[in-house]
C-alpha cells in the first residue's frame, strides 16, 4: 500500500475511512464547509511540517473548502476526484470521496498540484469564450468534458482560467484537449505528476 507523506484534508469520517482503505495516509477532517479558525490553523501548521493535500468532494461545498484553504495556505497541494467517480450507489445521496473506488482515490492522489506549480502561460478569457467554455449554452458540458480530460475536477466559468494556470496546462495541452472535445485526437495528454 502506497504511503502518502502529506496529511490529506477531507470533509468527514467516511472520507477518512475510504482513503485509508486505498492508501496509507493520515487525514484531518474539516467537518463540513464551515472550516473553523482552529481547524484552519491546524491545517496551516501541518502544511509547514508535513505538507497537506486538499482532497474534498467534487461539489459546491468541496470547492468552497478548497478555496478557503488555498487562500490561507497557498503551498497546499490539491487532488481532484472526477464527479463520475464520486457518485453514491443510492440514487439520492450526494457526491463524495467516500463513494469513490479505491482505484479512483489512488489515481487522484497520484495527480497532485500546488499553486506553485502554476504555469506563467495564461489561457486568455477570449480563448475560453472562443472555445465555448464560457458564455454559451454548451459551456457547462464542455467545461465538464475538459475537466475530465485534463484531470482538473469540475470548475465553473469563473474558476476555469485559474485552474488551468494552477495545473500548469500549457497552451499546447489546452488546444490538444479542445481537439479531443471536438472528436479529434483521442489519446490522453501527457500526465503531469507533481508529487
Amino acid at each position: 500500500m502506497r504511503r502518502i507523506k502529506e496529511v490529506v484534508v477531507v470533509e468527514g469520517k467516511s472520507d477518512t475511512k475510504q482513503i485509508q482503505r486505498a492508501v496509507d495516509a493520515d487525514t484531518i477532517e474539516t467537518r463540513g464547509s464551515a472550516i473553523s479558525d482552529e481547524t484552519l490553523a491546524l491545517i496551516d501548521r501541518l502544511a509547514q511540517t508535513r505538507g497537506v493535500i486538499v482532497f474534498t468532494d467534487p461539489d459546491f461545498s468541496g470547492e468552497k473548502i478548497r478555496r478557503v484553504i488555498a487562500a490561507e495556505i497557498p503551498e497546499a497541494k490539491h487532488a481532484f476526484l472526477e464527479k463520475q467517480d464520486a457518485v453514491p450507489e443510492k440514487a439520492h445521496g450526494s457526491l463524495g470521496v467516500e463513494h469513490a473506488t479505491l482505484a479512483a482515490i489512488r489515481r487522484a492522489l497520484a495527480r497532485v498540484y500546488t499553486e506553485s506549480d502554476a504555469n506563467p502561460e495564461v489561457i486568455s478569457r477570449a480563448e475560453l469564450l472562443e472555445a465555448n467554455l464560457m458564455g454559451s449554452p454548451a459551456a457547462k458540458r464542455r467545461r465538464l468534458e475538459l475537466g475530465e480530460y485534463l484531470h482538473l475536477g469540475y470548475v465553473n466559468a469563473k474558476q476555469l482560467q485559474r485552474r488551468l494556470r494552477m495545473f500548469g496546462i500549457s497552451r499546447a495541452q489546452f488546444y490538444e484537449a479542445l481537439t479531443h472535445l471536438e472528436g479529434g485526437e483521442s489519446d490522453e495528454p501527457e500526465t503531469r505528476n507533481r508529487d
